[in-house]
């Protein structure tokens, strides 16, 4: 079917309806609020996604710059997401976000639909009036799974969006108006600057259908999103604004190109459409995107929104997020934690994000067209977060996904002129993001847990090959000294203590393949935390090219000691693979108890992380950075002592105040899902400290009763019994009626199907495990 026969003339008039009332079916679905996080750092987005979605369609609140006068613009930070809360105008809504990211790009595809005058410009939160953007309030903003709307009050326009997983749809209800117009902002971008579009091309196909591609220089350096854009009504004229001089104008110049030309191209354009409207007439307009081509968008619209039927589209993509929030069915004691706990699913759900067309074609990392047989290729890899919980809790509740992920990575690696599987990877791209070689503790997580959907051997192998590249962040020092040096490479300590642990990691996947050599190898490069441990202060230090310990030294701060977003305090209780060695360095069980109990209650002045973005006072108790991941295994080490009860409380006291059901209700950047895994999986009581074993550690639950519907047909119970706001003191702990004499549950008992009993009581039980 053609372009022109598929797009033919459609006018859909529909009246203006009120805001969604959830259906009986959609029970879970009610309790998951996207507004959650979307003030101060948690960086989220309001707007609609499917599961895991290429598209995330959702309203951005101002276009703050990168730079101002060539320099880094710190208040950018604040719209990593595109949207902050406190904001009183849209500018309008574009197609593509990162959830929870402390780093951004994206934002591609800006539409805005207004009336009377054009303006092509966006405006100022000041004055909005100079612009196309328009004051919005709270009052009528609507934000589920799937759906998002609100009342665009300059120009009375309701606006209403959803979306699939490669294609978004709009419906905007407008006054009667001669003048009613729909923009398409090509220049608009999240962490803008200058230069950031390469080039944009935009080609009119028809009177309801466009087609076009935008090439950014951001994060990722060489990233082309291809769309095609069809409306629901012809509109009456169209034109563009480019804003860029061009000294070569070349034989186009002999075109009037402005208005009513049927292609444009260059690095800075704007494109307008004009209708007539009657009183409450909707136009809807549907934006699919592709990695590949134009032809892909089309494709990808055809087979995901084939009709005009908005609420239709919205039924089945809500319906999709209920299928994925029913993995886990929770009772609660509360309806804050029913709504924060799948609140939690759904961010864990929003990525990493699919990248490829219906057919299967996505762009490779280099640059060539490939086809991903036999699995769904995905991108958007935080890794330096999510391989702490997120990707534990994809082998437990999303195996299959996670398999697909893994072959993502591998074809990540395959593509690679440095052979490397991804440290954080989005759009075809490497952005070499954080630390640590993370990919292989996602990697050997799944094959120790047997989810082997994907070629364990030649994955192993990735591993190995990303481990040994010497020139990559130290990399060749950390193999020939055991540490790297501080003076030859920054964050040393840091990344001495991550490539430990992903060596441990990638040892345990070839101790559960058979590969002895590597084993022996890895196994003992993963001791060289060691090497950086001062026994003298009993911290982690910086150490010199000579093996000389830096002298100056503050384990308190964050800035400029050998760590990256973290201090030495927190830091140096970063050896989840060897908790018992570690214990035993810092002076043994009871020391370690108590020093444990100083970083929960000590007080970090404001002076050590005010130079870090990161890190905030909304995410910090005591000296524990709860809002910033190194720290997130920490609460659970009291099980390496004789006082696990000791966890316990502090557990809840970090579930209830570093999460709350509020807009302002994450204590830091969601970091894509890391921080909501780590909700889920303590809410549950057990927690994976150091993925790459089968082991979770036990803590204290938030749910009165849990059930997890496993892929494999199985089903895993949770229940607490008496649990209450006082009782949070674990008093025992039974597997399938047998009570446990270690702190412990493995993924493969998880797997069998059962129930684990966890019996609470108002006091610690001081002999718990013993």
């Amino acid at each position: 079917m053609n372009k022109l026969s598929l797009y033919s003339i459609c006018i859909t008039t529909l009246l203006f309806l009120p805001f969604n009332i959830f259906s009986q079916q959609n029970k879970l679905i009610q309790f998951a609020n996207p507004m959650i996080g979307t003030a101060k750092m948690g960086h989220t987005y309001p707007g609609a996604s499917s599961p895991f979605g290429s598209v995330q369609l959702s309203p951005d609140t101002d276009t703050i710059p990168f730079a101002v006068n060539g320099r880094y613009n710190p208040d950018v930070y604040k719209y990593c997401a595109g949207y902050q809360y406190e904001d009183t105008t849209i500018v309008g809504f574009s197609h593509t976000h990162f959830s929870g990211t402390g780093h951004s790009d994206l934002g591609d595809l800006l539409i805005m639909p207004t009336t009377g005058k054009l303006q092509l410009n966006s405006g100022t939160e000041e004055h909005p009036e100079n612009g196309y953007r328009s004051v919005f309030s709270h009052d009528t903003e609507i934000a589920q799974p799937g759906y998002y709307s609100v009342l665009l009050e300059d120009h009375n326009i309701k606006a209403e969006l959803t979306a699939t997983t490669r294609t978004g749809m709009h419906q905007y209800t407008f006054p009667k108006s001669e003048d009613a117009h729909i923009i398409l902002d090509l220049t608009s971008g999240i962490y803008n600057y200058e230069d950031k579009n390469v080039w944009t091309f935009l080609r009119v196909e028809n009177d309801t259908l466009i087609t076009g591609y935008r090439q950014t220089n951001g994060w990722a350096r060489t990233r082309t999103v291809y769309f095609a854009m069809a409306f629901s009504k012809p509109y009456k004229n169209y034109g563009y604004q480019k804003l860029e001089k061009s000294t070569y104008q070349g034989f186009w110049r002999k075109f009037d190109q402005m208005h009513q030309f049927p292609e444009i191209a260059g690095k800075q354009i704007k494109a307008y459409f004009d209708f007539d409207t009657k009183d409450q007439e909707s136009i809807q307009i549907k934006v699919a995107l592709s990695p590949v081509s134009t032809e892909g968008a089309i494709k990808n619209m055809q087979t995901e929104i084939p009709n005009w039927d908005f609420e239709g589209t919205k039924k089945k993509v809500q319906g999709n997020w209920e299928k994925e929030l029913q993995k886990i069915e929770i009772t609660s004691l509360n309806d804050s934690d029913k709504t924060n706990f799948y609140t939690a699913m759904y961010h864990a759900f929003l990525g990493p994000t699919v990248y490829m067309d219906v057919d299967g074609n996505y762009k490779g990392l280099d640059m060539n067209t490939h086809k991903a047989s036999g699995f769904t290729n995905y991108t958007s890899f935080s890794l330096w977060d999510t391989y702490r919980a997120l990707h534990p809790f994809f082998n437990l509740i999303q195996p299959k996904r996670n398999g697909d992920m893994i072959q993502s990575m591998m074809a990540h690696q395959e593509q690679s002129v440095h052979h490397m599987l991804p440290i954080w990877s989005h759009y075809a791209n490497e952005n070499w993001c954080m630390i640590g070689y993370h990919s292989a503790s996602v990697i050997a997580d799944a094959i120790v847990k047997g989810n082997s959907n994907f070629d364990t051997n030649q994955a192993l192998q990735a591993c190995v090959a990303t481990a040994n590249v010497p020139y990559f962040d130290g990399l060749d020092y950390y193999i020939k000294k055991g540490f790297v040096p501080e003076d030859k490479n920054g964050a040393s300590v840091s990344k001495t203590l991550e490539y430990a642990y992903d060596d441990w990691a990638i040892a345990q996947a070839a101790k559960t393949l058979g590969e002895q050599t590597i084993y022996s190898e890895f196994i003992n490069r993963s001791k060289n935390y060691q090497n950086v441990f001062d026994a003298k202060t009993g911290f982690m230090r910086p150490k010199l090219s000579n093996g000389t310990f830096k002298k100056e030294f503050d384990p308190l701060d964050t800035h400029g000691q050998g760590f990256i977003e973290g201090n030495s305090w927190n830091y140096s209780l970063y050896v989840p693979h060897d908790p018992e060695n570690m214990v035993t360095m810092m002076g043994g069980k009871e020391q370690f108890s108590r020093h444990l109990d100083s970083l929960f209650s000590m007080e970090l002045p404001d002076k050590y992380f005010e130079k870090t973005e990161d890190i905030s006072r909304d995410g910090i108790i005591g000296n524990y950075v709860h809002g910033n991941e190194p720290s997130h295994h920490v609460v659970y080490l009291y099980n390496w002592t004789k006082d696990p009860w000791k966890s316990h409380d502090k557990i809840k006291m970090i579930l209830r105040t570093m999460y709350k059901p509020t807009v302002d209700g994450l204590g830091g950047n969601d970091d894509f899902g890391q921080m909501s895994a780590w909700y889920i999986f303590s809410s549950l009581g057990f927690y994976p400290v150091a993925p790459g074993s089968e082991d979770y550690a036990l803590g204290s639950p938030l749910v009165k009763d849990a059930v997890l519907h496993l892929e494999n047909g199985k089903t895993f119970r949770v229940e607490s019994k008496k649990l209450s706001e006082k009782n949070k003191y674990v008093q025992s702990v039974l597997w399938n009626g047998k009570e446990l004499s270690l702190p412990i549950i493995k993924h493969s008992q998880i797997m069998q199907g059962g129930v684990l009993t966890f019996e609470m009581g108002s006091k610690p039980n001081k002999k718990l495990y013993q």
